[in-house]
C-alpha cells in the first residue's frame, strides 16, 4: 500500500534494490577469479555461483536459504557496522567450499566496488529532474560499507544532498531515528520528505516518523525500466 503526504520537499532514496541493483552471482563469482587468478570450469562455475546465491553470500542478493546458527545474531545486525557486515557475508560465503582461501575476501571485495553495480535506467533521469525542481535529495541505506564511491562511480551523487549509512550510526532502518538523521540532513521535516524503496518493512518504517512511502520493486534492471517515474507525479 502507498502512504503520501501531500506536500514533498525532500525525497529520500534507498540504496540497493532501488537505485541500482547488484550484479548476478555468476558474475560476482567469475571477477572474483580474475582477480585471483583462479581457475574453474565454466560448469563448476555456474553450480558454485549457484550455490553461494543460495547460501545469501552475494550482499544486496538473494536472501539466505537457511542462516546458519552460528550467524544467526550477524544477520540480525549486519548493518550496523562494517565488521559485522564483513563477518556475516564472508561467512555465509564459507558454506560453499571454493578452491583458494583468498576467495572469499574477494568476493567481499568485489560487491564493493562500482563495477559491481547497475543503475536502474531511470535512476540518472529521475534524480536530475527533482533536482531541477529544487527538491531536496538523499540516499539512506542499510549497508555495511560506505556506498559514495558507487553513487560517483554511476554520476549519481551529483543530484544527492547527502547519504545516511546504517553503519556509520549503529542504527538499521527500519528504526525510526536512521529516518530523522536524513531528514534532517536534508533540513525538512518527516512530513515534508518521501521516503522510496523496495523493502515495506524496512524502508516502510519511515512512515512511523510521518515520510511519505512509495514502493518499488527489486526486479533486474532489464526488467525494471521506468520504476522510479511515478516519484515525478508525486512530487511537484
Amino acid at each position: 500500500m502507498t502512504t503520501i503526504k501531500p506536500t514533498i520537499k525532500g525525497v529520500l532514496f534507498d540504496f540497493s534494490g532501488t537505485l541500482l541493483r547488484i550484479e548476478s552471482a555468476g558474475s560476482w563469482l567469475r571477477a572474483s577469479l580474475a582477480a585471483t587468478g583462479t581457475a574453474m570450469s565454466a560448469a563448476e562455475t555456474d553450480r558454485t555461483a549457484a550455490a553461494l546465491e543460495g547460501a545469501g553470500a552475494l550482499p544486496g542478493g538473494s536472501t539466505p536459504d537457511r542462516i546458519p546458527a552460528q550467524l544467526a545474531d550477524l544477520w540480525a545486525n549486519r548493518d550496523r557496522d562494517s565488521a559485522r557486515h564483513r563477518a556475516l557475508y564472508t561467512g555465509l560465503a564459507r558454506q560453499v567450499p571454493l578452491p583458494a582461501a583468498e576467495l572469499y575476501e574477494a568476493l567481499y571485495e568485489r560487491h564493493k566496488m562500482p563495477e559491481a553495480w547497475h543503475p536502474y535506467p531511470d535512476a540518472s533521469e529521475v534524480l536530475a529532474e527533482l533536482h531541477r525542481r529544487g527538491i531536496r535529495l538523499g540516499v539512506v541505506s542499510n549497508i555495511g560499507w560506505d556506498l559514495r564511491p558507487v553513487l560517483h562511480a554511476h554520476g549519481l551523487d551529483r543530484h544527492l544532498d547527502g547519504c545516511v549509512l546504517s553503519c556509520e550510526h549503529g542504527i538499521q532502518k527500519p528504526d525510526p531515528r536512521l529516518f530523522a538523521l536524513a531528514c534532517d540532513g536534508l533540513g525538512l521535516a518527516p512530513t515534508e520528505v518521501l521516503m522510496v524503496g523496495d523493502d515495506r518493512t524496512a524502508d516502510g518504517g519511515a512512515t512511523a516518523l510521518g515520510c511519505g512511502y512509495l514502493p518499488v520493486d527489486p526486479l533486474p534492471v532489464a526488467l525494471r525500466p521506468d520504476g522510479l517515474r511515478p516519484v515525478l507525479d508525486l512530487v511537484g
